[in-house]
This record gives structure tokens, C-alpha cells and sequence, in this order.
């Protein structure tokens, strides 16, 4: 790949990360929202650099086996026995392929992770309640993460959460052999590429289209042991309303639908 090809690569990743993180929200796609600064400065640096290549050049598209000391391989004789002006500034034809995630960050977006990704991801495990659970607010149905009921569901030994409606919200997946489905959260620790899914089991009604975002109410799902690790997060649902994807769709936030 030659040094203008090269200084093409660098000027159009970095506009791609300028416009993808200052004009639209697709980076949340692919990051926490916590990293938006750093895509901006790496896209301001990536494209800096792309600028300068071609502003400053160096002539140097050929290199020489010149020996020390020498001119280029013209001003050798033929005793030499071999060419010179050798152009060694080549790369495998692959390396084209690093012009495709440039352009994708320009004309076209990957799809969001979803119900493909969260089928075939290990749940992620809720971590446990250093502290005493809070009781209930008389509130109801209550708007809680799909984290906090499932920690309520199998950690909470005063069983609060037995009979209380709740309000949770996230996208559908289907259950393995379309066994009925999951209410689904993907959360970014950092990016996609270390993405967790958190999951709970929906009972009562039909599996609506895969990657339906939905606000859901219900009560917990009488299945193994509450207030025990045995306990399934599961709900009995009441009703379930569409609702419109989050911006930030990577996150287990508390719904925002009117009750």
C-alpha cells in the first residue's frame, strides 16, 4: 500500500470517528457513553495525521539498495549484477479490506446487537447485595432494572418482591427451541466486544417479533425458591406495551414510560 493510499486510510478513519460520534449516537453501538471524549480526540488525531501525510510528503514511494555513501542505482555501472529503484512500499492486497470499516463509519451503520447476540451470550451474573435490601416502595407497579428484580428475586430473604407488581423494560428474545422468551438487556462494561447480557423469563403471553422493545408489568413468577439463588427471574405478565428503542441501549436503566 503506497503512501498516499495510507494517508487516504488515515484522513477517512478519522472523519468517519468525527462523524460518527459528533453527529449521530451510532458510537453507542459500539461503546459505553462514558468514551464518547476519547473517540473525538482519537478521530481529531487519526485525521490530523492524515493531513500532515499529505501536506508534508517525503518522496520516498521507492527506496534504494544503494550502499552507503552512494546515489540511487542510476549512478551505479552494470557491475553490480542486480537492480536497483526497487519499489518496496507494497503490501498485501488484504490490507484494502482496512478501507471497509473506514467507509461503514461514513455510509452504513452494523445493526445494534440484539436477540441474535443475546441468544447466544452467557447471562451475566448479578452480583450480590453487600448491603440489606431497602424495603419496597408501596409504588406499583414499580419500575425496576431487570438486574434489580432479578437480585430482589434471588438474594432479598424478606421476599418483598412476592405479589409486588413491577415494571421492567428491554427487548425481546426468544427462548431456546422457541420455548416461550426473554426480556433482554445488553450492557457494555467498556464496548461491544466485552457486552453482557442480563435476562428475564416471561410468562402469560404470546413471544412478540424478536428484538421488540417493550415495557412489561407483572408479578414474580412462582418458579424454585424466593429469596434463593434457586428462584428464577421470571414474571407473570399483565401488560406489554411497545415502546421506542433507548438511545443508549446498552444499559440496564430504569424504565422511563408512564405507568
Amino acid at each position: 500500500m503506497r503512501r498516499p493510499v495510507q494517508t487516504l486510510l488515515l484522513t477517512l478513519t478519522g472523519i468517519g470517528l468525527l462523524h460518527t460520534a459528533l453527529f449521530t449516537d451510532i458510537y453507542l453501538r459500539y461503546v459505553k457513553a462514558g468514551l464518547h471524549p476519547l473517540l473525538i480526540v482519537s478521530g481529531a488525531v487519526l485525521l490530523l495525521l492524515g493531513l500532515a501525510s499529505a501536506a508534508l510528503g517525503d518522496g520516498r514511494d521507492q527506496t534504494y539498495d544503494d550502499e552507503p555513501g552512494q546515489g540511487p542505482a542510476s549512478d551505479h555501472g552494470p557491475e553490480h549484477g542486480h537492480e536497483h529503484g526497487h519499489d518496496h512500499s507494497g503490501a498485501p492486497r488484504v490490507a484494502w479490506l482496512l478501507f471497509l470499516p473506514a467507509l461503514s463509519l461514513l455510509f452504513y451503520a452494523p445493526p445494534a446487537l440484539g436477540a441474535y447476540t443475546a441468544a447466544r451470550s452467557n447471562a451475566k451474573p448479578v452480583s450480590a447485595q453487600k448491603k440489606g435490601f431497602a424495603p419496597l416502595p408501596a409504588t406499583s407497579p414499580l419500575p425496576l432494572t431487570l438486574t434489580d428484580f432479578t437480585r430482589r428475586v434471588q438474594q432479598d430473604r424478606s421476599l418483598a418482591i412476592r405479589n409486588h407488581a413491577v415494571r421492567l423494560t428491554g427487548f425481546v428474545t426468544p427462548a431456546e427451541d422457541d420455548d416461550g422468551w426473554y426480556l433482554t438487556r445488553i450492557i457494555f462494561t467498556c464496548c461491544a466486544a466485552d457486552s453482557q447480557t442480563v435476562k428475564v423469563r416471561v410468562y402469560g403471553t404470546e413471544a412478540p417479533p424478536a428484538d421488540t422493545w417493550l415495557a412489561v408489568t407483572g408479578t414474580w413468577h412462582p418458579r424454585g425458591t424466593l429469596g434463593t439463588s434457586t428462584a428464577e427471574a421470571a414474571l407473570d405478565v399483565t401488560d406489554a406495551r411497545p415502546i421506542a428503542q433507548p438511545v443508549n441501549a446498552y444499559t440496564d436503566d430504569l424504565p422511563l414510560t408512564p405507568s
